[in-house]
């Protein structure tokens, strides 16, 4: 594996092999805090990101490396008109790998072609996330202990989440996974999804709009937020946009030990009440995202 573009390049025992690294690093951080040492990540962001940039630059400096980068578009010379691939080439001339957010579709494959480093994609517009699905993984394979014979409840925007896209096509690998899909009627998950990973899979899904009437099967909650920057229309976000708000009320026909998971910037699709909740694991996610990309960057870099 030279990079990682889509979660479907990672084979099952791919997957196995980085959350193994990723729960070593939990027990023993100190193994692992100098074999990046005299390495350099770039993390060019032509996207705005808070959590997903701060976790790629925490991740390398505790693998003992060195990290460069900028965080806008504005601030680096696509502002001036240099494409992609001339950004690319350069910045690869500093680096020993990059991380890439872009708000195109399909940027950071492009990028791969022209790269001499390899290329981890941290997100391009609604299509992909992998790290982000990594981190997922890793997160349920802690909290539940398994990625098999489970039901996911995945709520909000499913139209535009590329977190859930992601989600749903590393999922549907394992035994036993089922669905149930819960959205407005403007955000339901895109046919080709359904028809090309869930159906072709013979994946079990439900989809309704109301969060509580299956709060009782699910095994894992993942929240997300209605994205304003992906819609055209202001009108339509702010109709939606407090669709869904999952507070202790929502949660009592819920199991003792469901995972609430969310890939954060929350904004009051999960009300803080819960946050004290046992069953709240969306900071937790947090931590483990930082882990994978440990692992992540030592697979790629080739580092034992």
């Amino acid at each position: 594996m030279k990079n990682l573009i889509d979660i479907k390049e990672l084979s099952i025992n791919e997957i196995e092999d980085l959350i193994k690294v990723a729960k070593d690093i939990m027990q023993a951080p100190e193994k692992y805090s100098e074999k990046c040492k005299h390495k350099k990540l770039a993390t060019l962001f032509f996207e705005p990101s808070t959590r997903t940039r701060l976790s790629f630059e925490s991740a390398m400096m505790e693998l003992g490396g060195n990290v460069l980068g900028f965080s806008s578009a504005q601030s680096s010379s696509t502002a001036k008109g240099e494409s992609v691939s001339d950004t690319i080439r350069t910045v690869g001339c500093y680096c020993d790998i990059i991380a890439m957010r872009h708000p195109k579709e399909g940027a950071p494959l492009v990028a791969t072609m022209k790269s001499t480093v390899p290329i981890i994609n941290a997100g391009d517009g609604g299509h992909n996330h992998p790290t982000q699905t990594l981190t997922d993984l890793l997160t349920i394979s802690c909290e539940k202990g398994r990625l098999e014979n489970l039901t996911i409840g995945l709520c909000g925007d499913l139209k535009f989440g590329r977190t859930i896209h992601s989600l749903i096509t590393a999922m549907v690998r394992y035994e036993n996974i089922k669905f149930v899909l819960i959205s407005p009627d403007e955000l339901k998950i895109p046919e080709y999804i359904k028809e090309e990973v869930l159906e072709k899979n013979n994946i079990e899904y439900i989809e309704t709009n109301d969060i509580e009437e299956y709060m009782d099967k699910l095994d894992i909650l993942y929240m997300t937020r209605v994205q304003k920057e992906r819609f055209f229309n202001e009108e339509d976000y702010i109709r939606l946009k407090d669709y869904y708000i999952l507070d202790k009320n929502k949660l009592e026909k819920a199991k003792q030990d469901l995972c609430i998971m969310h890939p954060l910037p929350r904004v009051n699709e999960i009300s803080t009440e819960v946050d004290d909740d046992p069953r709240a694991c969306y900071f937790k996610q947090v931590r483990y995202g930082k882990y994978i990309r440990m692992a992540l960057i030592l697979k790629l870099l080739e580092i034992e």
